[in-house]
């Protein structure tokens, strides 16, 4: 697999992380203390430049009070081979982190979201 599309994904479930952790007002540093991590750990976990295991995104789904699909929510399947002169070759990459996407893991995305929840 393709390291460039390993990071689209790393990057669309970090902002998920970064959402989540934004909708219950909690820093980076109350998740790494829940993690066992430092928060320097966190932030990188949220930009997807270190990859997130198996067990640590159930670690993350625990203290986030989620399920583990909720970071998997969103990402479109993009697996699917694209059509050349009509025959199927090559994978297709996953897209970046969508500008909606990174909006709404923003601090006033956020805060825009709850808004409009009460």
């Amino acid at each position: 697999m393709p390291r460039k599309k390993e990071r689209a994904v790393d990057a669309f479930i970090g902002a998920k992380v970064r959402m989540r952790r934004l909708m219950l007002n909690m820093s980076q540093e109350a998740l790494s203390g829940k993690l066992g991590v430092t928060f320097q750990q966190v932030q990188k976990y949220e930009k997807g430049q270190n990859r997130i295991s198996a067990s640590r995104l159930f670690e993350l789904a625990q203290a986030l009070g989620v399920p583990v699909g909720y970071f998997y929510d969103g990402l479109e399947e993009k697996n699917t081979r694209r059509r050349v002169n009509g025959r199927k070759e090559g994978l297709q990459d996953s897209p970046a982190v969508s500008p909606l996407m990174e909006f709404m893991s923003s601090g006033a995305g956020v805060e825009l979201n709850q808004a409009f929840a009460y």
